[in-house]
């Protein structure tokens, strides 16, 4: 083999070592954190976050589930006792109090819209869209042992809908999240209500939470 045959093929296996370098970098950017777009831009490579799951998802009427109550002043489910005042009526729509009591030995605060929907059935299964919330979430409420506070609720006559557009069903009262809270209360309010979600308005609107026990008489 002659000194300019050696040459060359140092010089091949030389270039064949430096390509395989150069591919294996490319490699190892692929798997790695970062990588560089065909603009130039770092994009990064991410995963979606695990599926979540929510045993009331409709209760809120726009949110997927009913904050936690995190605030140790906030009222909780089990110091409050529900209650509905009488109503007035208006095109179609009745507003009746939701009251919330509290039973406890401490001072606690109701803030926000509660969660209202009906339910029916042994299971207590919820029937349609929860309430709409009209108008802004007003100030805290300071609620003390035996003071109450209530929403305005809205029930609209559903009666008024086409039967194809409403679906109704006898319901036996109503699901209340107070707000902010994870955990429900139920009222029984028999009547009526839509089982689709299709109707073209609100079965029931809710207020936000206002001192006193509201209503009429």
């Amino acid at each position: 083999m002659t000194r300019g045959t050696r040459s060359y093929l140092g010089l091949a296996a030389a270039g064949t070592l430096l390509v395989a370098a150069l591919t294996g970098c490319g490699e190892g950017t692929q798997d790695g954190a970062a990588a560089q777009s065909p603009t130039g831009d770092e994009t990064t490579t991410t995963t979606a976050p695990p599926a979540t799951t929510s045993s009331s998802p409709k209760e809120t009427g726009g949110t997927s589930e009913p904050a936690k109550n995190a605030d140790p002043k906030l009222c909780r489910s089990n110091e409050l006792k529900l209650s509905i005042g009488k109503g007035e009526g208006a095109a179609g729509t009745v507003y009746r109090p939701v009251q919330f009591t509290n039973t406890s030995d401490r001072t606690c605060v109701l803030h926000g819209f509660p969660g209202i929907s009906y339910v029916a059935g042994d299971d207590g299964h919820q029937v349609g869209p929860a309430a709409y919330r009209d108008g802004e979430k007003g100030a805290p409420v300071n609620l003390a042992p035996g003071e109450i506070a209530h929403a305005p609720v809205g029930f609209v006559q559903v009666r008024n809908y086409a039967p194809e557009d409403c679906k109704p069903v006898q319901v036996r009262g109503l699901r209340v999240y107070p707000p902010q809270e994870t955990e429900s209360m139920f009222i029984e309010y028999e009547g009526t209500g839509c089982s689709s979600d299709k109707i073209p308005g609100h079965q029931l609107v809710v207020r936000t939470i206002q001192p006193g026990p509201g209503g009429r008489g």
